[in-house]
C-alpha cells in the first residue's frame, strides 16, 4: 500500500538544525501571561482575582462550555493583573498575569493514580476536559470534544499523528524518541475511551529513528494497546500529511467528505504530544501548563527543542537560545507553511505554541507578483483537489458566492499552491480573504 495522498509538496525540511537534539528544560520564568483563549471555542471564564496567590498547576480559568479548554497556572505566585493581552493567534484576549513572588517551590506535584486502567470512559473524559487539554500540533481543539464523537458517529480507528510535515519543527520528532512509553500509554487512554480495535501510530520516513523507537514500543507491548491492535505506519514524506483528512487517506485509504470531519470517516485523529499529555493527566494528575516547542531559524544562535511553561514571554527565551548571529526580519509562530507572523517577541507561549522561527531577509522576501500562466501546478498541489487560480479570479471580483459553491471554504490554508505558483501569485491571501467575506 502506497501511504500518501494526491497533491503535496516537498518543501526543504530545514530540520537538521534540531533533529538531534533533546528537549530541554529551560529556566522558570519570573512572570507568565495566561491568556483565557489559546483553544477553538470559548474563552475560559476567570475564577482569581487580582491579588490571588496561585501555585503551578491551580486552575486560573474554568471552561465555559463543552467546546472551551480550562487554564491553568503555570506559575506559582501573585495574580498582579488581568488585562487584555495580545496572543500569537487570537488577537487580543483577556489574559491573567501571574508573577512569582521570590522563594515559591515552582514545581509540579504529581499525584499518581494507581488505578487510572480502571476508571471509566466518563472518568477519563472528565479529567481530560478539566486537565485543559487540547491538540498540541498547532490547532489546539479541545481533546475531551474529539474523545466524546455522537452516538450515531461510529468510531472504528484512532490515528496518533507523528507526521510533524511543517518545515523546522521537530519536537514531535524528539517526544517520540524521548517519550515512547508516555505515548502508548496516553494512546491506551485513548483507545479505552473510544473502545476501537485499531490504533495506528503515523510517521513520515524522514524520522527513522523516530519510527524505529515507536515499533520497538509496540513490539514490547505485544502490538496491542488496552485491547487494540497497534501499528506503526511509515508515510511517505510530503506536505501537508500531517491534516487531518490527509493522514486518513494516507493511512486508512478513507475520504473524509467535504465539510465533514474525521469521525464522520470513522476515525479520531490526535497529536503525539497530546497523547502524553493525555497520559500525563490520567495518571498524574497534571494539567496541561507546559509544552515541548521547537525554536529555531537561520538567525538563532543555538536552535533546540525546549520544554516552556505556557504563559512564558517569547523575549524571556532569549537568553536561553543564546540570542542572535543576525538580525531577525520575520518572527513566526508555528511552522513557515501555516504560522502566524508575530508584532512583537512580548507574545505569550500558548498551548498551541508548536515552534518559533526567526527568519534572515533571505528567507522572507517576497518576490514580485506576475501574471497567472495557468500552468496548473496550484492544482496539482492542492490536497483539496481545488483550483486555487480561479478562486482567486472569483474573489478578485467580490463573486463570493461563486467562490463558495466551488469550494473556496474546504481550502484548510496549507499554502501549497502559493509555495508551487511560478507567477508568485499570493494564492492564499485570496483564499484567507475571500473565507473571511464568505
Amino acid at each position: 500500500m502506497s501511504y500518501t495522498f494526491k497533491g503535496g509538496i516537498h518543501p526543504p525540511g530545514n530540520k537538521t538544525l534540531t533533529c538531534d537534539k533533546p528537549i530541554r528544560e529551560v529556566f522558570i520564568p519570573k512572570k507568565v501571561v495566561l491568556p483565557l483563549s489559546q483553544h477553538v471555542g470559548a474563552p475560559a471564564e476567570p475564577v482569581v482575582t487580582v491579588g490571588d496567590s496561585v501555585t503551578v498547576g491551580a486552575l486560573v480559568g474554568k471552561a465555559a462550555g463543552f467546546i472551551s479548554s480550562s487554564v491553568h497556572s503555570s506559575l506559582s505566585g501573585k495574580v498582579t493583573k488581568i488585562f487584555y493581552s495580545p496572543t500569537p493567534n487570537l488577537g487580543r484576549v483577556l489574559s491573567v498575569l501571574v508573577e512569582a513572588q521570590g522563594d515559591e517551590d515552582q514545581e509540579f506535584k504529581p499525584v499518581p493514580r494507581q488505578a487510572a486502567e480502571s476508571l471509566s470512559k466518563e472518568e477519563l473524559i472528565a479529567i481530560i476536559k478539566d486537565a485543559g487539554i487540547v491538540g498540541l500540533g498547532g490547532a489546539a481543539f479541545p481533546a475531551h470534544v474529539k474523545l466524546s464523537p455522537p452516538k450515531d458517529k461510529k468510531i472504528d480507528a484512532v490515528i496518533l499523528n507523528g507526521a510533524e510535515c511543517e518545515p523546522y519543527l521537530t519536537c514531535d520528532h524528539r517526544i517520540m524518541i524521548e517519550r515512547s512509553g508516555d505515548i502508548l500509554k496516553g494512546l491506551g487512554v485513548i483507545v479505552r475511551i473510544l473502545g476501537v480495535k485499531n490504533a495506528y501510530i503515523a510517521i513520515e520516513d524522514n524520522k527513522p529513528e523516530a519510527a524505529r523507537v515507536m515499533k520497538k514500543a509496540v513490539a514490547a507491548s505485544g502490538g496491542e494497546i488496552s485491547g487494540a491492535k497497534a501499528e506503526v505506519v511509515v508515510l511517505k514524506t510530503k506536505y501537508p500529511q500531517g491534516a487531518e483528512k490527509q493522514l486518513i487517506k494516507a493511512v486508512l485509504n478513507r475520504v473524509v467528505p467535504a465539510g465533514a470531519l474525521p469521525m464522520d470517516a470513522g476515525c479520531v485523529v490526535h497529536n503525539m504530544g497530546t497523547a502524553a499529555a493525555i497520559y500525563e493527566a490520567a495518571y498524574l494528575g497534571k494539567p496541561l501548563f507546559e509544552r515541548a516547542i521547537t525554536v529555531t531559524g537561520n538567525c538563532v544562535k543555538e536552535p533546540m527543542n525546549m520544554t516552556v511553561r505556557v504563559g512564558t514571554l517569547m523575549s524571556d527565551l532569549v537568553d536561553v537560545f543564546g540570542g542572535f548571529i543576525r538580525e531577525p526580519r520575520k518572527i513566526v509562530v508555528g511552522g513557515p507553511m501555516t504560522g502566524t507572523a508575530q508584532f512583537t517577541m512580548d507574545i505569550p507561549v500558548t498551548k498551541g505554541t508548536s515552534g518559533i522561527l526567526f527568519m534572515p531577509k533571505k528567507d522572507v522576501e517576497r518576490s514580485k507578483e506576475g501574471a497567472c500562466i495557468r500552468c496548473g501546478k496550484c492544482v496539482d498541489a492542492c490536497p483539496m483537489s481545488l483550483v486555487p487560480t480561479a478562486l482567486m479570479h472569483y474573489v478578485k471580483k467580490e463573486l463570493f458566492a461563486d467562490a463558495k459553491e466551488k469550494g473556496i471554504m474546504n481550502c484548510f490554508e496549507c499554502g501549497a499552491c502559493v509555495y508551487e505558483c511560478p507567477a508568485k501569485i499570493p494564492l492564499l491571501d485570496y483564499m484567507k480573504y475571500g473565507k473571511s467575506k464568505i
